[in-house]
């Protein structure tokens, strides 16, 4: 089992560490609804160093990452960052990344930690293709810790070497907290404002406690996997191996917004236009269940008693009070405000088709 580099940190913090993607995680440290509270209230804390990172550089370096991802990446400026899918042939989903332009000629992309071997694999595969290009898996070098919650800014700003207020949504600075070098960007997996940054894993837990005492008046706690998950559902973000993998693809998972098919070329391409020509079989939605009972991953959905469709993601929210979740749904049964029911313990439990996000 690998261990990130703040792991003692959150033994001293009293964490529940569970087994995620081969890593020793907190799931949560004072409960995942209090945690969930602060981030949207205030802020909370999150280690994400099991996250991989793959610098991409060369002459060839921007071809690469065209081909590797659907959205696009040509007119990226030097401090931006951009969400896209990277696909397979057949336009199924190798996984959901990040690609941050450091320099021209120069890109680092963010991938899912349990994906980390599969993706080096697919990239490298695709790297063949250039003459100009190298790929070096960075991985081991950075810890990632995110910082998430309307508070954010007034806390990291404590203890930032230059002002960051005016950094712009998916826009990063490379800089210096509290001496030490870093990559600071305003992204994030919860829906509010945060940043996260990026900094060689022997400096991290310096700046990990740093950002906690920076936090303590403030409401900031640590927060652990639990929160994270219900956090983004609530925003009906996608989570690889539950909503999105090698079996979905982008314009059915309602990802259409990042799929760039005025590119040239990109791997997927051909079989994607497809799909968009012919329409999508289904579609990822959200419900909102009505009466009790906590969807989970792999329930069925029904409508009159036949199948139409599969949970993908789950659970209670607590900001709305009650249980929601993620869906694929055959095409015909999607209309919001439809509603369905979910097979919970040989129980067909009432839900409804709502809006994305959740809040």
């Amino acid at each position: 089992m690998k261990k990130t580099s703040l792991y003692d940190e959150h033994l001293n913090l009293g964490a529940k560490i569970i087994n995620f993607g081969k890593w020793q995680m907190p799931v949560q440290y004072s409960g995942i609804i209090e945690e969930h509270k602060a981030v949207r209230n205030a802020a909370g804390l999150f280690d994400a160093s099991h996250m991989g990172e793959v610098l991409i550089s060369g002459q060839d370096a921007l071809n690469l990452v065209q081909r590797l991802i659907t959205n696009d990446a040509s007119q990226m400026k030097v401090g931006k960052v951009i969400y896209s899918p990277m696909c397979y042939e057949d336009g199924g989903i190798v996984d959901d990344l990040l690609v941050y332009k450091l320099e021209d000629g120069q890109y680092m992309m963010v991938i899912n930690a349990s994906n980390t071997t599969k993706d080096l694999r697919w990239i490298n595969k695709n790297a063949e293709l250039f003459e100009n290009v190298d790929v070096v898996d960075k991985s081991g070098y950075y810890a990632l810790i995110a910082l998430q919650g309307p508070l954010s800014l007034q806390i990291i700003s404590s203890i930032m070497d230059k002002d960051i207020s005016d950094l712009k949504y998916y826009s990063f600075v490379n800089t210096k907290v509290n001496g030490i070098d870093a990559i600071v960007s305003r992204t994030g997996y919860t829906g509010e404002l945060g940043f996260e940054i990026y900094l060689q894993k022997g400096k991290a837990a310096s700046i990990w406690r740093m950002l906690l005492e920076a936090g303590n008046e403030k409401g900031l706690k640590p927060a652990g996997l639990g929160a994270r998950d219900t956090l983004r559902l609530e925003k009906a973000m996608c989570l690889y191996g539950n909503d999105i993998d090698e079996t979905t693809n982008p314009l059915e998972a309602d990802l259409a917004w990042t799929v760039e098919f005025s590119k040239e070329d990109f791997n997927g391409k051909k079989e994607l236009k497809k799909v968009k020509e012919a329409g999508i079989d289904r579609k990822l939605v959200g419900f909102v269940m009505s009466e009790r009972g906590i969807p989970r991953h792999g329930y069925e959905i029904k409508v009159e008693g036949e199948v139409v469709g599969e949970v993908t993601s789950g659970s209670y929210s607590p900001s709305l009070d009650s249980n929601i979740g993620l869906a694929y749904i055959d095409k015909g049964y999607t209309s919001i405000g439809r509603e369905i029911d979910i097979s919970i313990r040989k129980r067909d439990v009432n839900a409804k088709i709502v809006e994305k996000p959740f809040i």
